[in-house]
């Protein structure tokens, strides 16, 4: 099920008659089939975007579809979604198989019919041995799936997850998210994923979509919104350890910083630009820029190096090879890595 954005905005008035902007204007196409993360920092539109889709908030202007439907004003019950709060919002006093069974109640279904859904759904999650327990009695992922199994188990057009794995344990929530991935993939189901954390989002989305105060800020394959980010924004919002955003000048095609220190080649124009340099992409080069280390860290096969340009602190993330203790190394910038962004919108050069 394709869904479609037009122009969709929501504006809260609260009781001073003051207006925010929550989400602005946003138009965007999502694939049929696909799972999309909604990312952003806190309060950028993210869960607001979710619950317009899903019926819970009515737009302030614009439209939604599912395929050819407008369903803007629709209500949710009709609009045929599965969504899992961040909360799991189960029923403490029910079995599993009756929190899943929950939303076939009031439909036309036979008890045998539904029961056989409870029990295919529980399988595609992976909990058909915890049917007969009670929420308490199941770990916080165990849970999760139970909520995702009742979201599916009336067959929605879409799926929607509002930061499902917040109240997981790293471990749990590495586990949680491939098995969403899975049955995304399983299911087949258009899925849209709200999350702040970009590992998150960049390890199971088809594509992310970035909000920042309500306005999209790019949307695209998450290794190609890495490597090729819009703006400054997104560049800064994605990648941890996060890139090194530094002043340099263009002239004659050579990128300096430190006054005359070349550290690439651009085609951008002659003038003075915002760039970024992720950790990953230093080098270690004996033909290098010498540079001295305030800071190293070794971190399995890698060695963080940490040192000053100027009033900046930069991260470099080398082959611990590379490093021998010493307080100096020779250090490089990787072919076409450096990110060269205008210095008064923050756009992208090139």
């Amino acid at each position: 099920m394709e869904i479609r954005l037009e122009n969709l905005t929501k504006i809260f008035t609260d009781k001073s008659g003051k207006e925010t902007r929550a989400v602005d204007d946003l138009t965007i196409t999502i694939p049929s089939g696909k799972l999309i993360g909604l990312l952003g920092p806190s309060g950028c539109g993210k869960s607001t975007t979710l619950f317009m889709i899903a019926g819970l908030f009515r737009p302030s202007g614009g439209k939604i579809f599912f395929g050819e439907d407008d369903v803007t004003r629709l209500a949710p019950e009709k609009r045929g979604i599965g969504l899992v709060f961040q909360n799991y919002a189960l029923y403490p006093h029910m079995t599993v198989r009756q929190n899943i069974m929950f939303p076939l109640e009031n439909l036309n279904i036979s008890r045998n019919e539904a029961l056989g859904l409870v029990d295919e759904m529980a399988k595609l999650v992976g909990i058909e041995d915890q049917l007969d327990k009670k929420p308490a009695q199941l770990s916080g992922g165990q849970q999760q799936r139970v909520a995702i199994a009742r979201a599916l188990v009336k067959k929605p057009r879409v799926l929607l997850l509002d930061e499902p794995l917040s109240n997981l344990d790293a471990r749990l929530r590495l586990q949680t998210r491939e098995e969403i991935k899975r049955i995304q993939r399983e299911t087949g189901i258009t899925t849209i994923f709200v999350t702040h954390d970009q590992e998150e989002a960049m390890s199971i989305s088809d594509q992310m979509v970035v909000l920042d105060f309500g306005v999209q800020q790019q949307m695209e394959e998450p290794q190609v919104m890495y490597t090729k980010p819009t703006n400054l924004f997104v560049a800064k919002f994605l990648g941890n350890p996060p890139i090194n955003i530094l002043e340099a000048k263009v002239k004659d095609g050579k990128i300096m910083i430190l006054k005359d220190v070349v550290i690439g080649e651009t085609k951008a124009k002659n003038g003075t630009y915002t760039i970024g340099i992720r950790p990953e992409d230093f080098k270690a080069d004996p033909n290098g820029i010498e540079i001295e280390t305030i800071d190293v860290e070794h971190i399995g096969r890698d060695t963080m190096i940490r040192f000053m340009v100027e009033d900046v602190q930069v991260r470099a993330l080398v082959d611990s090879d590379s490093v021998t203790g010493v307080k100096t190394i020779k250090l490089n910038v990787k072919k076409n890595k450096i990110h060269i962004f205008e210095k008064e919108t923050g756009n992208v050069v090139l």
